[in-house]
């Protein structure tokens, strides 16, 4: 039988693994649908509210936004904040990278034109 590769379990340096940060959630104590409210009814408004109000009191509520922003989770409550939150703070943070790749293609532009000026300026 030919070898096929390690999986998901085997650790080639047989190192112990962290626990996931799950395990420390606030949430494991509370209903899960109350983090999954369905339409945008005054009780679906009412649960979101109370699922914040639990991600507001847990330890882990960083590492909870930071996973579900890094898989792209569409629905429910995460790190403290509901599928809009997470859309626009996405929004943001795409809005912020590309001004910052412009403002950098344009220090490189200047930088080239400097130089391009400088070689071409006879020499003193």
């Amino acid at each position: 039988m030919a070898w096929t590769g390690w999986s998901q379990y085997d650790a080639p340096d047989n190192l112990p693994r962290p626990a996931h940060w799950s395990k420390d959630a606030a949430c494991r104590e509370a209903h899960p649908d109350l983090f999954y409210p369905e339409g945008d009814s005054g009780v679906a408004h009412l649960d979101t509210a109370e699922a914040k109000r639990w991600c507001a009191r847990c330890q882990v509520q960083d590492r909870c936004l930071a996973d579900s922003l890094a898989r792209g989770e569409p629905h429910g409550v995460w790190g403290g904040l509901d599928e809009k939150e997470r859309r626009r703070l996405l929004r943001r943070q795409r809005e912020q990278a590309r001004a910052a790749y412009r403002q950098e293609r344009k220090r490189e532009e200047e930088a080239a034109d400097v130089e391009a000026q400088s070689a071409a300026a006879p020499a003193a």
